[in-house]
């Protein structure tokens, strides 16, 4: 198999199917949810719609989202950004993806899904080739809080953070198809707040932080947050968040970002050896 192939496959394979852990957590919060429960239809709904993707080769969803690529280095010229492209035109031809790219002055649709800056391509030292595809509806639901912040009384310190994960998921409601999953950066600048975020999707929702402090924040605000009631799709349950993962960054002494990148339940991510 060529190495496009095999990205035309990483392409088909995430967009089509579930990761194995996100499957997991949604069954295990399924038996949490109350019997004849809009949240127990909702996620036996989400689970029925897995495997009838997986089984066709279809979207898990129609918006296929934003194609980000992390490559490891050592890749960079065997798997470069035209090869990348080259995929993903294939892979949207082949109806794994939408046409999904828009150009943002002239309304323009790229069909193929290729243009500058898309799909997005991060050259990390990181083994293999990375996918992760986040749709417009989580990615409406990312925030950026600085603290000090007075309306929510939260101060630069981990129990602010904790003030601001929180209000996230409450103004998130049922939006962005929960439910969903933060990945979350303190520290760092506005830019990296997000790229860092955002890569806290990478990691499995079974693994576990290896600094104590971030470890324990994550336990707590899942359970807070499931403890609202808001549930899958907004309409009430114990189910509001799958996980939280948490980075931090450092930071200058004149800004404190907390920076959320949210997924929805289709935490659609996959990672292959080229």
């Amino acid at each position: 198999m060529t190495t496009v192939e095999k990205i035309v496959e990483l392409i088909r394979e995430t967009s089509t199917s579930i990761p194995v852990d996100v499957e997991k957590a949604v069954k295990a919060a399924l038996k949490k949810e109350s019997k004849g429960s809009s949240a127990e239809v909702i996620l036996k709904t989400i689970l029925e719609n897995c495997a009838l993707a997986r089984k066709a080769s279809t979207p898990l969803c129609q918006d296929t989202g934003t194609l980000t690529f992390f490559v490891d280095t050592k890749l960079k010229r065997k798997v470069s950004v035209e090869i990348i492209k080259k995929a993903a035109a294939i892979a949207t031809a082949r109806g794994y993806l939408r046409k999904n790219c828009i150009d943002s002055i002239t309304g323009k649709s790229y069909d193929d899904n290729c243009c500058e800056g898309a799909p997005v391509v991060h050259y990390v030292d990181k083994r293999g080739v990375t996918l992760i595809m986040k749709g417009g509806g989580s990615e409406n639901m990312s925030r950026q809080y600085s603290l000090p912040d007075s309306t929510l009384s939260a101060g630069r310190d981990l129990q602010g953070v904790r003030k601001c994960l929180l209000d996230a998921v409450q103004k998130t409601l049922g939006y962005g198809c929960a439910p969903g999953i933060l990945g979350v950066c303190i520290g760092g600048d506005r830019a990296t707040g997000y790229e860092v975020a955002k890569e806290q999707l990478l990691r499995e929702l079974s693994d576990k932080n290896p600094d104590k402090t971030l470890s324990e924040l994550e336990k707590r605000v899942l359970s807070e947050a499931n403890s609202l009631g808001i549930g899958p799709m907004g309409l009430g349950g114990a189910t509001t968040l799958l996980g939280v993962k948490i980075a931090s960054r450092p930071r200058v002494p004149a800004s404190f970002f907390v920076t959320i990148a949210y997924m929805c339940w289709a935490a659609r991510r996959r990672t292959i050896e080229v």
